[in-house]
């Protein structure tokens, strides 16, 4: 068997061990089925049991209740960033407002004039998102069709610690880096959405809980696929569903209740494992410097940088030598990013933790 490395890849990124374990045992042949589940039919009787089970897991943790509906999609975030300003502003050519904290709020404010009047109501650039915005600097319109915002910026290692208020205005979430990473109140949305290829499976599958008075804003003449309130009706099965991320969302998601206790474990176990490494940036004397300030340090993505690009790259390079992949940090931010997801094990942390150490040991002057 090929030895496994510490994957710090920021997505797609480590799945569980369990899991990987499960689907290679049954690739061949699902139990009972005498076929793999890339083989069978979206229409099957199997495959519309694992997409239950699935969506019965996810509203288990979630805690999801009756009136919103879950739909699992393709075409990842970039297509969510046409998807909710063409399903949500409506006829009425309502605003929406943005809140900017990083790449992919960016990213997803820059989709939305397409479809509508849209007002980036705090923009975090000036500091190379460093940080996330007060309350009292939110101008936000209480008429609006939605608050947009991610919750966990994947490159900049920025993250909300609890919901922006916007009063009565649909929220909409883009929690692909840290869904499922801890409990969440999705009552406090309109929309909360995911790509699966952080936490939660492969890429090819986005998973959207949406509240379902929000389905009616969902025009008749948007194109079918790009229309949330026909997903809603075909309970995600008006296309061809894309089977094997859905069958490895719905280990995972069992994963998360039956291996690690729910979503209060998964939290405390996460935090625990983000503590490793800031706290041997913060002891460090000013050798590693983190980029988020440390009231909006994200829990699933470290970024940090070293004292030079030379020191960087000998970095990189020791790390991976140990089994330690994927710590390059992004162009826009540099340095080091550590992604520490939920199925990253604490002896990967650890590992890293103390080769932080050893490396500042022997290279600071």
């Amino acid at each position: 068997m090929t030895q496994r490395v510490y994957n710090f890849s920021p997505g797609p990124a480590v799945l569980p061990e369990p899991v990987l374990a499960e689907v290679q045992r049954d690739l061949m042949a699902l139990p009972g089925v005498g076929a793999s589940i890339l083989e069978i039919s979206h229409r099957s009787s199997t495959f519309e049991n694992i997409i239950q089970q699935a969506e019965s897991n996810l509203r288990q943790l979630l805690s999801i209740p009756d009136d919103y509906a879950v739909l699992m999609l393709q075409g990842g975030g970039r297509l969510q960033f046409s998807m909710i300003p063409m399903n949500l502003v409506g006829e009425g050519r309502r605003t929406c407002d943005y809140i900017v904290t990083g790449s992919w709020s960016k990213y997803a404010a820059q989709e939305a004039p397409k479809f509508g009047e849209t007002r980036i109501v705090w923009d975090g650039k000036s500091n190379n998102y460093n940080r996330l915005p007060e309350p009292s600097e939110l101008r936000l319109d209480p008429k609006a069709a939605y608050v947009y915002y991610a919750s966990n910026e994947t490159i900049q290692g920025v993250q909300f610690a609890s919901e922006p208020q916007v009063g009565n205005v649909p929220l909409v979430c883009d929690a692909s880096s840290d869904f499922l990473s801890r409990p969440v109140d999705v009552r406090k949305y309109g929309i909360y959405y995911a790509c699966a290829q952080k936490n939660a499976g492969p890429a090819g599958l986005t998973l959207l809980v949406i509240r379902k008075d929000l389905l009616q804003r969902s025009r008749e003449s948007l194109p079918g696929y790009l229309n949330f309130q026909i997903h809603a009706e075909a309970q995600s099965l008006w296309n061809t569903a894309p089977t094997f991320p859905i069958y490895v969302f719905m280990l995972v998601t069992k994963w998360l209740i039956t291996d690690i206790g729910g979503l209060d474990k998964m939290e405390a176990l996460n935090r625990s494992k983000a503590k490793l490494l800031y706290d041997v940036i913060d002891q460090s004397n000013g050798y590693y410097t983190g980029h988020a300030k440390p009231d909006c340090r994200s829990m699933m993505n470290v970024s940090f940088r070293l004292p030079s690009d030379e020191l960087t790259n000998k970095f990189v390079q020791g790390a991976e030598e140990r089994g330690m992949t994927d710590l390059r940090g992004h162009r826009s931010v540099g340095g080091i990013r550590a992604s520490i997801y939920n199925a990253m094990p604490v002896e990967g942390v650890e590992e890293l933790r103390d080769f932080m150490i050893e490396f500042r040991n022997q290279n600071a002057k």
